[in-house]
């Protein structure tokens, strides 16, 4: 299996290096991991603590970890490894106490080896998941201490499959997991691993901090005029198609804010189209009384939940739901697409009546009446889940001492 494993790994190489000279992601994905590894300069004389990050989001849930870690420790030195290069191009957009940020390289043994022979971290972190085999033995050979972070698990994993023999041989390989819930917790039990304490989801303690460094935003707070505002966050296409007849009538009591997943020229210019009033656009924004504002730029979308009264977030049609965690922390009814089994934080709040599923527009237009009706109860229930999931950080930084 292992030399199945390092072919794969090499054939994934290939269709990435020849997906290059068309896609701009594989593109930098592939120039990215042209940087030899000791062309890097780290201090000789800290410890060094290594965190693995698929891409923004699983940095984002490994923040409240990070930040910790370097309160305990302020002298540690820092490294952060990204498998996507969304990770590498927007975590400086995140306030952060990172050292150092790369590409994880390519998880051939040479590079394993040669990455961890260079970089020498005591404690290694990957968040969530992505278990790169090759990289966690050589850490692990070379005598560091290897812990999971928010892990999650599902019954569909390969890990708990008759073939998954080879890859559970990766997770044997770690010290200690914390797990976002019992689910994942009992799953690794029943492949014979038990150092595992459900300590729940980072992003709680992430949000929390990020609802109370807010800033002000005066384009949003001159766009929004005092009014409800109703906002898409992170919408795919298939999310603005769906939507656009409702926008049309909820338009007479909110001001929209749309935040596409896309934001290239091309499809801020296909969003615009849809509305007989070309929107106000933020970076070219006039105060023109438009009652649609398109975010055409990354990192402004966090500000907006702020004045916002509810919000609907993209990805829940083609089962990659984005954070609903960030517009709960401002106390908002959220709504997503049908398509959210991966993702226990939404079924938590549909459990307890602060999200709302849909289904098609007209869905849409009845949730949105039926969470105005209830804002104030929502609002409060999710002070209460925020506060009763808060603190994962600090149990593993306690469990750490």
């Amino acid at each position: 299996m292992r030399l199945f494993y390092g072919f794969g790994i090499r054939c994934f190489f290939a269709v990435m290096w020849i997906a290059s000279w068309f896609h701009p992601k594989a593109k930098k994905w592939i120039a990215g991991r042209r940087i030899p590894i000791d062309s890097y300069r780290i201090p000789k004389n800290k410890e060094l603590v290594w965190f693995h990050c698929a891409s923004l989001g699983e940095f984002d849930q490994g923040l409240p970890v990070m930040n910790a870690y370097k309160e305990a420790k302020p002298d540690t030195f820092l490294l952060v490894t990204f498998f996507s290069p969304s990770g590498m191009e927007f975590y400086n957009k995140r306030e952060h106490q990172v050292d150092l940020a790369v590409y994880l390289p390519l998880d051939t043994k040479r590079k394993a080896r040669k990455f961890i022979a260079h970089f020498n971290p005591k404690s290694v972190f990957f968040v969530k998941y992505e278990f790169w085999y090759n990289h966690l033995k050589c850490a692990r050979r070379n005598g560091a201490n290897i812990y999971g972070v928010s892990s999650l698990f599902r019954p569909t994993h390969r890990f708990f499959k008759w073939y998954g023999g080879f890859f559970r041989q990766a997770l044997r390989l770690f010290d200690h997991f914390y797990t976002q819930d019992i689910r994942s917790k009992d799953l690794l039990n029943s492949i014979g691993i038990d150092q595992v304490t459900v300590t729940g989801d980072t992003r709680y303690d992430r949000m929390i901090a990020v609802k109370e460094n807010c800033k002000e935003n005066e384009i949003l707070k001159t766009f929004v005029e005092s009014k409800p505002v109703l906002i898409l966050g992170s919408s795919w296409t298939i999310d603005e198609e769906i939507l656009v007849p409702a926008l049309f009538e909820l338009r007479q009591k909110f001001k929209i804010i749309i935040a596409p997943h896309d934001i290239s020229e091309k499809h801020i210019e296909q969003i615009a189209a849809e509305f007989d009033h070309d929107p106000e656009r933020y970076t070219q924004f006039r105060n023109l009384g438009r009652d649609i504002l398109i975010l055409d730029t990354i990192g402004q979308l966090t500000n907006a939940y702020q004045y916002a009264d509810m919000a609907y977030i993209g990805g829940g049609f083609t089962g990659k739901l984005h954070n609903i965690l960030e517009p709960g922390a401002f106390g908002i009814p959220v709504f997503f697409g049908p398509k959210y089994a991966r993702f226990p934080e939404a079924q938590l709040f549909l459990d307890e009546g602060v999200a709302f599923t849909i289904e098609d527009s007209f869905s849409f237009e009845k949730a949105v009446e039926e969470a105005t009706g209830k804002r104030a109860q929502i609002n409060e229930k999710l002070s209460e889940i925020f506060a009763k999931n808060q603190g994962a950080a600090r149990k593993i930084i306690r469990s750490l001492e």
